[in-house]
């Protein structure tokens, strides 16, 4: 509570009152505090104090500018103007703007107890400006110009650039996941999305494009996106210490080789002189770029809002487009400034992609989160008469052979975090039941081959019907006796027809039961996956309403593939 008092006097009148050489620190995780005071009360009825906090990459810029406005002696109704800049990593400004708040943005966690809440927050992104509203509108204003560009490129190490013929070259999306997930000589990394905005503007990017890839899609991006969760790290410093030291063989081989930085950062490291310089590849189409948007907190004093006004007209023009160059920034339009070189296969400035909604955001960030997170799930699958048909754009293979390659394609790419158990189901089963334990819900590190086999074993029933609505109740109350805080808990049901078991559940009957056995505090997702369109899309969708999941229907059984891992990254579509 001490750090949510102070943050609040920072942007009180009262503040006027406090010694005029203090500056309130703010520090960040992982950065370096580093902070620039200037005032000039020469003649000045009182002092405006105007505080602002700045992402690394632009402070040093912004406390130049500062320097030489404060030396003007700009005032505020006939007051002098102070400005302290901090830099601070845009991730703890944000915890602190929404625990002063009360607020919770997802995935962003606590803020570090010295961060203060400044007047004027420059973070890297507009990234975090539409996060901060889909939390609250309240929390910071809409109305925030972009101060300077620095895009979104995959940091590659020169020898291994090469290799791929990606020096000077075009490259596409495609070829880039195709990498990440077939070349075993290729080890991706990644700093949190949460709280890192190169991160979540490299899933947008994956994800605006993943539809484009056709049935690949969405293999090539759960793919991918397990592979970078492997290289995950929370600090940036962090992911470019795991870059090679030297360029034999051996370092190559365990050092990452693709990450995505900024263009600013990338320069940053070859401006050290490393062994094995970097290559910035500029994907096809582009990130969003990193922007540097000026926020004024909302509800400031008059005389406060005015200076930071004020100040921000200093932040413009060909003298500011040239100081953001000495720091290997671009203008806010993208073009360069004065003494900064692009590379050969950058993109011309003036190129600019927009800002996407916070709804895009959200869902991509919700993709990393679903697709990365430890899962605990019961898979179900249908061995009823019906998975016998034929399916002709499948070269004949039947229904439940197709289902087992989509299942298996599905196992592989499950990290070994996850705990995975295997049913099938139709009437006329061993027990008296309508469905069979083949493997127990058991971590993958122990039984992936043991699931393999079992899914490679699965036989249809000849006479046997369909226990789907017995066996989804049954599933159900299993993951949930077993339930795991630290993991997502879900059904995931492979079904070829209807329910038709006469002396089992009805449909309305399972609803109800689903609904009793329900715990809010306790959520198991169903989700259902259906094989060619005999499966009824009103009857599921009712079924997983009733406890959260989603429902996929593929008409033509050889597109499941598809189907399937867009279910595991349970993106409904909607």
């Amino acid at each position: 509570m001490r750090g949510r008092h102070r943050a609040t006097d920072l942007r009180s009148n009262g503040f006027v009152a406090l010694a005029a050489g203090m500056i309130l620190p703010l520090v960040a995780i992982g950065a370096v505090y580093s902070g620039y005071h200037a005032m000039s009360t020469s003649g000045c009825a009182g002092t405006v104090r105007l505080s602002i906090a700045a992402s690394p990459e632009i402070a040093p810029v912004i406390k130049d500018v500062a320097a030489r406005w404060v030396k003007t002696g700009p005032r505020v109704n006939d007051e002098c103007v102070a400005v302290d800049v901090v830099s601070v990593a845009s991730s703890e400004v944000a915890a602190a703007i929404a625990g002063e708040s009360g607020a919770t943005v997802p995935g962003l966690g606590q803020a570090e107890g010295k961060t203060q809440v400044p007047q004027v927050w420059i973070p890297d992104s507009s990234i975090w400006i539409q996060r901060m509203r889909a939390a609250r509108e309240d929390l910071v204003t809409l109305a925030s110009p972009s101060l300077a560009r620095s895009p979104i490129v995959l940091a590659v190490p020169e020898p291994t650039a090469k290799q791929l013929g990606w020096v000077e070259n075009k490259v596409t999306w495609k070829q880039v996941l195709e990498q990440i997930v077939g070349n075993s000589q290729i080890i991706p990394g990644i700093v949190d999305p949460n709280r890192d905005s190169v991160g979540v503007s490299t899933l947008v990017a994956m994800a605006s494009v993943r539809d484009q890839f056709g049935p690949e899609g969405d293999s090539l991006t759960v793919g991918a996106v397990k592979s970078l969760m492997s290289g995950k790290n929370e600090q940036q410093s962090g992911l470019i210490g795991r870059f090679p030291r030297d360029a034999d063989p051996k370092t190559l081989s365990t050092a990452v080789t693709l990450a995505p930085l900024s263009e600013q950062a990338l320069h940053a490291y070859n401006a050290a002189g490393p062994a094995v310089p970097l290559i910035a590849v500029y994907p096809d189409p582009a990130p969003i770029a990193l922007d540097f948007p000026y926020a004024a907190m909302p509800r400031l004093a008059p005389d406060r809002e005015a200076a930071a006004d004020a100040f921000r007209q200093q932040l413009t023009g060909s003298s500011f487009r040239n100081l953001l160059a000495q720091h290997q920034l671009r203008a806010n339009d993208g073009t360069v400034g004065t003494g900064m070189t692009l590379s050969p296969s950058a993109p011309p400035g003036g190129q600019v992609t927009p800002v996407p909604d916070a709804q895009m955001i959200s869902k991509a960030l919700q993709m990393w989160t679903e697709i990365t997170q430890p899962s605990r799930m019961l898979a179900v699958v249908d061995v009823s008469a019906a998975m016998k048909t034929p399916v002709p754009t499948a070269g004949g293979l039947t229904k439940g052979q197709v289902a087992v390659q989509a299942a298996q394609g599905g196992l592989d790419l499950f990290p070994d975090s996850w705990a995975v158990g295997l049913w099938c189901f139709s009437t006329a089963m061993p027990g008296g039941h309508d469905y069979q334990e083949l493997v127990p819900i058991g971590p993958l590190t122990t039984q992936r081959d043991q699931l393999r086999g079992a899914l490679g074993g699965l036989k249809p029933n000849p006479k046997g019907g369909s226990g789907l609505y017995d066996t989804i109740l049954a599933a159900y109350q299993t993951v949930q006796q077993g339930w795991d805080s630290g993991r997502g808990n879900s059904v995931v049901v492979v079904t070829g027809g209807r329910n038709n078991d006469p002396s089992g559940l009805s449909l309305d009957g399972l609803v109800t039961a689903l609904h009793k056995a329900e715990h809010q505090d306790q959520p198991v997702q169903i989700i259902v996956i259906g094989v060619g369109s005999e499966v009824n899309q009103a009857e599921m969708q009712r079924v997983v309403d009733a406890t959260g999941g989603a429902v996929f229907i593929a008409p033509d059984p050889s597109k499941i593939g598809d189907i399937f891992m867009k279910a595991l990254a349970l993106d409904d579509g909607r």
